[in-house]
């Protein structure tokens, strides 16, 4: 899993031309760079037109930055596609089984498949969700799984984003630049389209409605315009014709949760909410919070009101939960992990973290509870005072991190200055849970611009590309 050498999703080692790129490569070959160039100026003023940003914070405050695209498509076939399909599901499947039985149960706990302590002193643990019962047992109602390859038929899971999963946006405006620059490619080819993915969360999340309602109400909540991911929030209420409201937009009444509009209150059934669990209710959790709904969770707890994604749900995406979901899928499924997890040290462990101390310059190490690519360190790319700095801040916490084995992660041509060349990328599917659990044939590809670079967090200077699973 690990060496220089990276596997090349275009090209094999002698060269040829793999097969799912056999019907693109022509295409590729005949722009020159110049006609490149200008397809991607008119790429980026699309996506300038459109208002594709996200929010990068840093010490100086805020920036709103214009989201990196990369015209060169990613093709899966779709062969590898099925595989991917099939190991995404089966994984939130697990997950969602997990969650419920945390919070009921504990089953897992009294097998022993699952430390109970991992979860009781986890901060995404949240007891006053004991014994509610949720629509279908569903908690993960979206969920981003964040997959790498390495080679042929390599694929592993890089962690699994149960809370508020952004990204999916991209994919869907990624695909509709590509279709306005480049009509004639798809005419030619059977690319498998994502545009029902607004259709299929609104059905999903209508499915997960209170039991017994009629005519669900649908809305989004979201902190605010300040958010990195408040585009992402605006399109996709737009996308489903649903309102985009704010904490002060609501509220709790008689078991149930409306929404301030022109004509008097409206019910509102179903909340895709994009604000964290320490938020959503002052009442609740943190009192200074003015981006929640004051009482929200009694609402809950009633069977008032679906959130989703559910409160709670963090700990089955928590870094050292992770290294236990193969476990978790053969507990609740019966079934053999169709998609690998990346060995992972957990530090809290005596003897993996001797080791991780005495191999930071061989591995990643990770926050526990990080994410958007803030607070790990590349071990291989870090220089020596980078890596001392980061052996205190383990060594004052260890059971705040984990690490993993520097993955050579695959690469994808990529439009750069000097022309097309390789660039490492990883691939993060959308998987929806309502009655059933089921995702679009496409998702996100992030592709690290820098060469060398294993990063590709958009917030750590990566980009996004359009992701072409093929239809045969």
């Amino acid at each position: 899993m690990t060496g220089a050498l990276c596997f090349d999703e275009m090209r094999g080692p002698d060269g040829q031309i793999r097969a799912p790129y056999a019907g693109i490569v022509d295409w590729l070959e005949s722009l020159s760079a110049e006609q490149l160039r200008i397809k991607q100026n008119e790429a980026d003023a699309l996506f300038q037109r459109m208002g594709i940003t996200f929010i990068v914070y840093g010490e100086r405050g805020s920036v709103e930055r214009l989201m990196p695209f990369d015209l060169v498509p990613r093709v899966i076939g779709a062969d590898e596609w099925r595989a991917l399909e099939a190991g995404a599901v089966q994984r939130v499947k697990a997950l969602n089984a997990f969650l419920h039985d945390v919070y009921h149960e504990q089953e897992i706990f009294r097998a022993g498949k699952v430390p109970a302590e991992l979860i009781y002193r986890n901060e995404a643990y949240r007891p006053e969700m004991h014994g509610v019962d949720l629509p279908h047992r569903v908690y993960a109602h979206i969920a981003g799984v964040d997959i790498v390859r390495t080679g042929d038929r390599e694929f592993y899971v890089l962690e699994d984003n149960l809370r508020t999963p952004s990204g999916v946006s991209y994919m869907l405006e990624n695909r509709e630049v590509m279709m306005r620059l480049f009509p004639d490619v798809f005419a030619r080819l059977k690319v498998a389209p994502v545009g029902s993915y607004p259709d299929q969360l609104l059905a999903n999340l209508r499915a997960v409605a209170p039991y017994g309602t009629g005519e669900p109400t649908v809305a989004v909540l979201t902190p605010g315009r300040y958010n990195s991911a408040y585009f992402e929030h605006v399109f996709l209420a737009e996308q489903m014709g649903v309102e985009l409201v704010e904490g002060p937009d609501l509220f709790v009444r008689d078991g149930a949760v409306y929404m301030r509009t022109t004509e008097g209150p409206q019910r509102v059934h179903v909340i895709y909410r994009r604000i964290d669990d320490d938020f959503i209710d002052p009442l609740a959790f943190r009192p200074e919070s003015v981006l929640g709904v004051p009482g929200i969770l009694s609402v809950v707890r009633e069977g008032g009101v679906t959130l989703a994604n559910a409160i709670g749900g963090g700990v089955a995406d928590d870094k050292a939960v992770y290294s236990f979901v193969p476990n978790i899928i053969r507990f609740y499924l019966g079934e053999e992990p169709i998609l690998a997890n990346v060995p992972t040290y957990r530090l809290a462990e005596e003897e993996d973290l001797k080791y991780v101390l005495a191999h930071l310059d061989e591995l990643v190490v990770k926050e526990v509870h990080g994410s958007g690519g803030y607070g790990m360190l590349v071990g291989p790319a870090a220089t020596k005072r980078e890596r001392a700095a980061y052996k205190k801040r383990i060594q004052a916490d260890p059971g705040n991190f984990i690490a993993q084995p520097t993955l050579a992660l695959s690469t994808c041509p990529t439009f750069v200055d000097k022309g097309i060349a390789p660039r490492h990328v990883d691939f993060r599917p959308y998987v929806l849970s309502g009655k059933t659990t089921t995702l679009v044939p496409g998702g996100l590809t992030r592709v690290a611009l820098v060469e060398g670079s294993l990063v590709v967090n958009s917030s750590q200077g990566g980009g996004g590309k359009d992701t072409w699973i093929l239809e045969e």
